[in-house]
């Protein structure tokens, strides 16, 4: 192939079913078995799934279920604790490997996937390196999407699991997403995904023709027009390996029993806010906005959020933070307590980039 046809390309690598991988090679004999890591491995405590193996995933178990659920639905499956360092290592093997093919440009997205940029005539067979690299490094597998955009490249991924790579750009984007549901985009949630079927928007296609104005009236000025582009496969195409910067830092805890005594609340929020402000002053950044998420029981979530001068100082921040303790209802039984700092941010942090599911 001439060199004519050497062109820039967006690889999106995920690895498959990370956490249970991670765990499953530090425990051979859980190969093939229904494993469900969540919490501290207990289903009788107040906990949700962070993520669930293949042979788990049959009967149902997927990300953000309580553990008592997908305890029921998997009765014979190994539970197990969350151990955020072990993965934390892991990741950081993988990214090393990334960064280290020749030419490649990593943006990271989370402990399990990144873009990789390349510059390539034939993507599949560089995306095959990347899979044999890091099974070669890690033992870990991965999918790759390969696309012309980033937002292409991440959805592509999901056509190419497990294991496997698939390529979607313009030129098969509607041939292949556009009879599909807006959910199926990535920065489309169901709640979204609702709201475009308001508008009469249900299919990727749909949304890639629709009329500006009633999104913009919808979404906004800036996200409006951002869906629409989004709903054509649009967007970035060059992989920015800026560090990430944070906006805040957050904490939130489940209690075991429910909880309504006033003071017993406080002392929460007095725990967490003491755990946030240790993060933000890691960032060495002032707060300039504080969060307060709150789950009454059964399942009711409410989210509290207020502007504050900006500031380091940790009395404000935590004032603050108990004003909005102050807007809990009384009486009324709490499954959960979350607080948020937000922080000022550095002028060059990137701005301008799309505003996907990512947080970036």
């Amino acid at each position: 192939m001439s060199d004519a046809a050497v062109r820039p390309w967006v690889l999106h690598v995920d690895l498959d079913q990370f956490i249970a991988a991670v765990e499953v090679l530090r425990r051979p004999e859980l190969a093939g078995r229904p494993v469900i890591v969540g919490g501290r491995g207990d289903p009788t405590e107040r906990a949700v799934v962070s993520t669930a193996s293949y042979e788990a995933r049959e009967f149902g178990v997927g990300s953000g279920m309580p553990l008592r659920l997908a305890a029921r639905k998997v009765p014979d499956a190994v539970i197990l604790p969350v151990d955020a360092p072990a993965y934390t290592a892991a990741s950081e093997e993988v990214m090393a490997t990334l960064r280290a093919q020749p030419g490649a440009v990593v943006q990271v997205l989370g402990w399990d996937e990144a873009f990789v940029g390349v510059s390539t005539s034939d993507p599949e067979a560089r995306a095959r390196d990347l899979q044999a690299a890091v099974l070669e490094r890690t033992r870990l597998h991965c999918s790759v999407g390969i696309g012309d955009t980033l937002v292409r490249a991440k959805v592509a991924t999901g056509f190419g699991k497990p294991r496997g790579v698939f390529r979607l750009t313009a030129e098969n984007w509607f041939e292949v997403m556009g009879d599909r549901p807006t959910r199926d985009l990535w920065g489309v949630g169901s709640k979204i995904s609702r709201r475009l079927e308001g508008l009469g928007i249900r299919t990727v296609t749909q949304l890639a023709h629709a009329d500006e104005a009633p999104l913009m009236a919808e979404f906004g000025p800036r996200m409006g027009p951002w869906y629409r582009q989004l709903g054509r496969g649009e967007g970035a195409s060059v992989v920015d390996d800026t560090p990430w910067v944070a906006r805040g830092h957050g904490r939130e805890t489940t209690f075991q029993q429910n909880v309504a005594d006033p003071a017993e609340i406080e002392h929460a929020a007095r725990t967490l806010a003491a755990q946030v402000l240790d993060d933000v002053a890691a960032e060495g950044r002032p707060v300039v906005g504080v969060g307060l998420k709150v789950r009454y029981a059964p399942f009711t979530t409410k989210t509290f959020t207020r502007k504050v001068p900006v500031t380091s100082d940790r009395d404000v921040v935590v004032a603050a933070i108990l004003a909005l303790v102050a807007k809990i209802e009384p009486d009324r039984p709490l499954r959960l307590l979350g607080v948020r700092a937000e922080m000022q941010m550095p002028d060059d942090a990137r701005e301008g980039h799309t505003p996907t599911r990512g947080g970036w």
